[in-house]
């Protein structure tokens, strides 16, 4: 059964950090491109960070650039999102996903809230 398993969220102040991971099962995690999206309600789900099957490459969207960074481990088949800066905005369920061909997954997604 292919599983993905988002932790980390939480509340968190304005100009606060959190790392978010996502926990991958029942799929060879290390040929997947993984990623993480973020949504609130009454807008769509946005990408905010991808990363290549190696590592080796990774892409942000222009509101996560120089605050978020993405990361694997295919050992431990997880990925992570780091959040630094964080701003009211960045106020989402954050949800990851894996994509390989026609396969692509998705998490049920963690709650990220920044309030004062």
């Amino acid at each position: 059964e292919v599983q993905l398993v988002e932790s980390g969220g939480g509340l968190v102040q304005p100009g606060g950090s959190l790392r978010l991971s996502c926990a991958a099962s029942g799929f060879t995690f290390s040929s997947y491109r993984m990623s993480w999206y973020r949504q609130t309600p009454g807008k769509e789900r946005e990408l905010v960070a991808t990363i290549t099957s190696g590592g080796g490459n990774t892409d942000y969207a222009d509101s996560a650039k120089g605050r978020f960074t993405i990361s694997r481990d295919n050992a431990k088949n997880t990925v992570y999102l780091q959040l630094n800066s964080l701003k009211a905005e960045d106020t989402a369920i954050y949800s990851c996903n894996a994509k390989f061909s026609i396969r692509n997954y998705w998490g049920q997604g963690t709650q990220v809230t920044v309030s004062s």
